[in-house]
Order: C-alpha cells, then structure tokens, then sequence
C-alpha cells in the first residue's frame, strides 16, 4: 500500500510539473558565432529571464546563429522571438535594403548593447597595413547571413572592390578564422565584434597577428551618410601584445524583436535585463561600460517596441 502511495504521489508531482511546463511561454533569441560576443548578450539575457520563470512564466532559450542577417530573418518568419543584430542591419532590415529583399514593417528595436568595431586582422607576414593592402591576398569575408559579411559587402562597395580583387574570398564562420588565419590558409579576416574578443585573441596568442586600420576618404562618407555608423578606436590595452590603438569605424549591436511579440513578454525580458543592470555588465567585459540612457537610443533605428517603451516610461527615462 505504501508503494501505491508513492507512485500516486510520484504520477500527481509529474502531471503538477507538466502542467506547469504547458503554461510557461518559451522564447528564443538569436545570436552568433559562440566565440563573439552575440553568443553572450543571448545567453546572458536568458539566464537573467530565467531567473524569474517561477514569476513571469517565460523560459529563454539562446542558441548559436549566422548572426544579424539571419537572426532578423528568422524573426520575420517566426523561427525566432527576439535577436542581437547590428545597427546597420536593423535599419536595412526594416527597409528592405541591403542583404534584404522586402522591408521587415513588424521588425522592432527592442535596446542597444555593446559598440562593435569593424575589425580587419591580418598575419604579421602579409604586408596588410591597410585596407586597400587586402587586394590580391587571401581574406575571409565572413560567412553569407553575418553582420561582419554584410558590413563587408558595404566597405568593400565603397572602397570600389569586389570578391575578385582577393585572390580568395573565403566564407568561413567567425568560429574558424583565427585558426585559418594561423594555418596560413588565409592572410587576413574581417570581424565587427565587441572587445575584447576571445577568437581575436586567438589569433594574436597562436601566430603573429596585427589590427589593421580601416580609415580614408571613404571610410570618412559612409560615417556621414548613415547615422548608424561611428568613428571607432579598438584600445591597444585589451589585448596583449599590441601597442597602438586601432582606428575604425563601427556600429552598435543592437536586441531587435517583432510587433507579433505580445507586449508583456517583452516587458519581462527587459525588466529582466535592467532589474539587474549591475548583473548584466558584468557578464562580459564589453558590457562594463553600458548605460541605459544609451541602451534605450543610440544605434535604434526601427520603431521601439511598446513592451519596452512601457519599461523605460515607467523608469522615467523617456515621456
């Protein structure tokens, strides 16, 4: 009788755990490479939901992806919640331009996360000291559905080069480039990533290795004509071994969602964040200089999702 007790008991705990997992609401964010700093914005956004899940009901879910394109991708066709994308490709997606055929009307700005440097490094044996160097080498351009592809596809438009001025334009994810790189299967690859950033350093700790300005005229007129571009500086001191500042040109990484979203979720998942704000910078060093006046504007260029715009209200961050 006492065994019939306990499988009840045991059968009752089940059904109560089933029903529970039937009424939470499970979200997915999309990220990037699981070397770059997207991977970490993802994860860290979901370890902060769910903290709260016995709470709010929401379990979070934040797995590797192609990165910005891909992530606003999915998220116009319902694959994905939410999303780390660049600046640049926010405002592209929402407009149909660049790597994307329609504008995303429903595609929503949710805040804005870490600046990220358009990075050029190359082997210290290459003769690579600018970007223009990069014509007749080797260099991996990012793999199709990256942020860094598609801001490469922009410089190099700009620059007035195509894939045929390198005599070879490699797609490989940002997972494999440092090892390419120190291989010598390629002379250089590009990157628009956080610092500091663990595959750069990589490179510098396997092979000799060097950041390679990304300045000019042209450089000087994408700045001036898009407003999600910056002038960046890539600080010698976050990586051993280099001795000067870098000088580039970078945007944002930006958390971007949908209309679909219901406004209450998306509220949770940004009280998540900024309840615990100190939480938050300290999951990863280009987070530790963040602040929420900036989070809630710079580099958004699609509208901002109400769920959102009812936090930062209710802080009394905007009217």
């Amino acid at each position: 009788m006492t065994f019939i007790k306990a499988s009840a008991f045991a059968a009752a705990a089940t059904l109560l755990a089933q029903g529970a997992m039937a009424q939470n609401t499970f979200i997915t964010i999309g990220t990037g490479g699981q070397t770059g700093v997207y991977y970490v914005v993802g994860q860290s956004i979901c370890r902060l939901v769910n903290r709260g899940t016995s709470e709010h009901g929401l379990q979070c879910t934040a797995p590797s992806t192609g990165g910005s394109v891909a992530n606003i991708n999915a998220i116009k066709a319902g694959d994905q919640t939410m999303g780390v994308a660049q600046s640049d490709q926010q405002y592209y997606g929402l407009n149909g331009e660049g790597s994307f055929d329609a504008p995303f009307e429903n595609l929503r700005a949710v805040f804005s996360v870490h600046p990220e440097p358009f990075t050029v490094v190359a082997r210290a044996d290459a003769g690579i000291e600018t970007f223009d160097d990069l014509k007749g080498k080797r260099v991996n351009i990012g793999n199709p559905g990256s942020g860094q592809r598609a801001t490469m596809d922009v410089v190099m438009s700009a620059a007035g080069m195509t894939n045929d001025d390198f005599s070879l334009a490699s797609e490989l994810k940002a997972t494999e480039q440092a090892q390419a790189l120190c291989d010598n299967k390629i002379d250089a690859f590009v990157y628009q990533v956080g610092h500091p950033n663990g595959s750069i350093q990589e490179a510098f700790s396997s092979c000799e290795a060097a950041f390679v300005d990304v300045n000019g005229d042209y450089i000087d007129q994408l700045i001036a004509e898009n407003d999600f571009y910056a002038a960046a500086t890539i600080p010698a001191s976050l990586y051993e071994g280099i001795e000067d500042d870098t000088t580039t040109f970078g945007v944002r990484a930006t958390f971007v969602s949908s209309a679909d979203v219901d406004e209450d979720t998306m509220y949770q998942v940004v009280a998540a964040v900024f309840d615990n704000f100190d939480r938050f910078k300290g999951l990863h060093p280009a987070f530790s200089n963040l602040s929420q006046e900036e989070m809630i504007s710079a580099g958004l260029s699609a509208p901002l999702h109400p769920g959102a715009e009812k936090y930062y209200k209710e802080q009394g961050w905007m009217e």
